[in-house]
């Protein structure tokens, strides 16, 4: 299956929606192309919580066959909130299917 890339306004548009649906720290939301069976949430870093400092990272992850994870790399984001964004989502189990990649944005709000 041949997958659609959107042009820069309507990607831009896309992130803006999704990003109101954050709305608890450290939530994790993805692309909505493939099941997540197991999600472990990541770890807020305390000093971070403390000082106010949240935002969103964006991670591409590419899965396995079997549903585990192959590679994450970072997109976007804090980099303090980038490396616990990361760690979680290694950790995580995706439905069985093909191989693939997706676009994983995990939100952290000091305030929650």
């Amino acid at each position: 299956m041949k997958r659609q890339h959107r042009s820069g306004p309507q990607r831009l548009l896309g992130c803006l929606l999704l990003g109101l649906l954050w709305a608890h720290p450290g939530q994790a939301q993805d692309s909505g192309e493939r099941k997540i069976v197991k999600k472990l949430e990541p770890e807020y870093p305390a000093v971070l919580k403390r000082r106010g400092i949240g935002g969103t990272v964006r991670l591409k992850v590419s899965v396995r066959a079997d549903g585990t994870v192959k590679d994450v790399e970072v997109l976007g984001g804090n980099p303090a909130l980038a490396d616990a964004a990361e760690k979680a989502v290694k950790q995580w189990k995706f439905a069985p299917g093909g191989e693939s990649t997706l676009t994983i944005a995990v939100s952290f709000d000091p305030n929650a």
